[in-house]
């Protein structure tokens, strides 16, 4: 167990939380949401440890171990794969250190007998002569194969480094688990490892991330920071968010009946806990939900986007043909005779394990840039629009936003783009910000601004969640489902995937894989998987 008491934070005249008080048991995966900027990541650095509190205290229940997931990826560099898992024991590694030195000298005496005896005394009590056998099973269960194991972390990639740390915190069943945004560079296998592992896990875990199918598969409550407080409710975050928005809707309507939000409530609680993904996680939210009374959620404060994709006009019956595409980059094939047909109504979710052949597909798609062979051809109704991962080329000068959005609208009226930007949540002296000096959220929010002016009917997207905080990805989420146009995208966000996606197609060196299904349903159909193992064999 481990409780904030009191806990105040203050940066200079701002104050972040005001004698906060919160407790989380064990048992419990509790998932800390709120806006960007609301000190997610800076409670979970005051519950570590790290950071110290204005005011207030952290209580953790004696003898309980902590682990947190470490936000260094070059902390370890110098040291092998496997040793920098077991390392996230502390008290362990520093048994099996010290153990290593007694035995090492040369005029080992009756003393070193004795504490080298106390030493494998505690070392057997800590399971570590299994500890070696535990890091490798982390990191298989992590895709960090065996043949990486004894390789410095120095040399691994940053996606393999992120998967190194992640192993290191889940290593040696800690009693508190702390970990923030730990399904960033994971693919969608791992994360689902990762979900199984964690609904196994009976110790106390808390956890921030974006991506909202994890914290519905894992979490047993939520931890809302709002209004400048924590308020814990229980369930998942799916539970939170549409009661919360229920209740927005109720505080409208004063003469709400009271019987029609009690009804409301059960079909909630009948809904959230018949549908959990996972059976184990379905009786303990069952029992979670039916303790709630929409009384107890309060109506956010928080800010969503206004995303509204409309079409210039109909796509036609012809939308896009792709015929033996491939494409090679220093020597390595992304992909090869790749072939597709797009269709009116299609909403196609492109995946595959190497991030750089679906962006590669797409920069094609888009005319950034060209296949080695093949085609692409559009219908002539089509009108695209592209939003690329990676958006710096559009954010180097420094014109303030309205210049910035007027260069890419055919009106030229200030009030005109003023009204764009509101809609993703830029007003006031927010518009005289230069370009140049954006956030990461507030650069694709521009570009989604941007998107919008177009009215295209096809959208391209490669992962448009990126940089967005919860608000802004439900904002987008809902504005793709409701568009009536042709969207192809690719997301490590699997709610976002499986919302908006109609068809998923798979690509991959060896081939592709096409399906007019949804991603729930393809991940779980015999002979999708089946293809996919083959493909990736």
């Amino acid at each position: 167990m481990i409780e904030a008491l009191n806990i105040s934070l203050q940066f200079g005249k701002r104050i972040l939380f005001d004698e906060v008080n919160i407790k989380f048991a064990g048992g419990n995966c509790y998932g800390v949401i709120g806006a960007n900027g609301t000190g997610k990541s800076t409670l979970l650095k005051i519950l570590s440890g790290e950071l110290e509190s204005t005011g207030g205290h952290v209580y953790i229940e004696p003898g309980k171990r902590m682990a947190v997931l470490n936000q260094n990826h070059f902390a370890f560099d110098e040291f092998p794969v496997l040793d920098t898992v077991i390392m996230g024991h502390k008290r362990l590694w520093e048994i099996s250190k010290e153990k290593d030195a007694l035995y090492a000298k040369e005029d080992f005496s009756e003393a070193d007998g004795l504490r080298a005896s106390e030493l494998e005394s505690e070392f057997a009590e800590m399971d570590g002569w299994n500890s070696a056998s535990e890091a490798s099973i982390l990191l298989n269960g992590l895709d960090i194969k065996e043949n990486l194991h004894a390789t410095l972390m120095k040399d691994l990639k940053g996606s393999e480094k992120v998967r190194v740390l992640l192993a290191q915190a889940l290593f040696g069943n800690p009693d508190i688990l702390i970990l923030d945004e730990p399904t960033n560079d994971l693919d969608m296998g791992t994360i689902s490892w990762l979900e199984d592992f964690l609904l196994d896990f009976n110790n106390t875990v808390i956890v921030v991330s974006h991506d909202r199918r994890f914290l519905d598969t894992v979490c047993t409550h939520i931890a809302d920071i709002d209004f400048g407080k924590i308020t814990l409710y229980p369930g998942n975050y799916s539970f939170w968010y549409e009661s919360s928005q229920l209740v927005l809707a109720q505080r409208a309507n004063a003469n709400k009946k009271a019987e029609d939000r009690i009804k409301e409530l059960q079909d909630f609680v009948a809904r959230f806990s018949a549908n959990a993904s996972k059976s184990k996680q379905a009786t303990s939210r069952k029992k979670a939900l039916e303790k709630i009374n929409l009384d107890e959620i309060k109506a956010s404060n928080r800010r969503y986007p206004g995303i509204i994709f409309q079409q210039n006009r109909e796509a036609g019956n012809q939308v896009l043909n792709v015929e033996n595409l491939s494409k090679t980059v220093d020597g390595k094939v992304l992909f090869k005779n790749l072939n597709f047909n797009i269709n009116k109504g299609d909403k196609v979710a492109f995946l595959g394990k190497d991030n750089i052949a679906l962006t590669a597909l797409f920069k094609i798609l888009a005319g950034e840039t060209n296949a080695d062979s093949g085609t692409c051809t559009f219908g002539q109704t089509i009108t695209t629009s592209y939003l690329p991962n990676e958006n710096s080329k559009f954010f180097t000068d420094k014109k303030n936003l309205v210049d910035w959005l007027r260069q890419y609208s055919a009106d030229q009226d200030e009030i005109y783009i003023r009204g764009f930007l509101g809609k993703m949540l830029f007003s006031g002296d927010d518009v005289h910000k230069k370009s140049h000096v954006l956030s990461g959220g507030e650069k694709v929010r521009c570009m989604v601004s941007r998107m919008m002016l177009t009215t295209a009917n096809l959208l391209i997207l490669d992962e448009p969640t990126n940089h967005l905080d919860m608000e802004s990805i439900t904002a987008f989420n809902n504005s793709l489902k409701n568009f009536p146009g042709i969207v192809l995208f690719t997301s490590h966000d699997r709610e976002f995937t499986q919302t908006v996606a109609n068809r998923i197609i798979e690509i991959s060196p060896k081939g592709q894989i096409d399906k007019q299904m949804s991603y729930d349903e393809y991940t779980s159909d015999s002979k999708s998987i089946a293809l996919r193992d083959a493909m990736y064999a």
